[in-house]
């Protein structure tokens, strides 16, 4: 199971990241716990200086904008 994390305060950006990364996961069969940080501090403590952020299994892997469909399949496979 992956872990993922969602930092924003939850927001329109944030609220479509969480649903693709959910619909990616479902394509892919993979099972994936998705947490959604909105605490300001603890999203500047995960280096997120631009939301949303996203983080697969603890490594920080974006932040700003929604994330590239493609990419965020080889984040979740990889």
């Amino acid at each position: 199971m992956k872990t993922v994390k969602v930092y924003g305060p939850g927001c329109k950006r944030c609220e479509t990241t969480e649903a693709m990364v959910r619909d990616a996961a479902a394509r892919l069969g993979i099972e994936v716990e998705v947490e959604k940080v909105t605490d300001a501090r603890s999203i500047a403590m995960a280096g997120v200086m631009s939301t949303p952020g996203l983080s697969v299994d603890g490594k920080l892997v974006h932040a700003g904008g929604l994330p590239d469909a493609g990419k965020l399949e080889g984040w979740l496979s990889a």
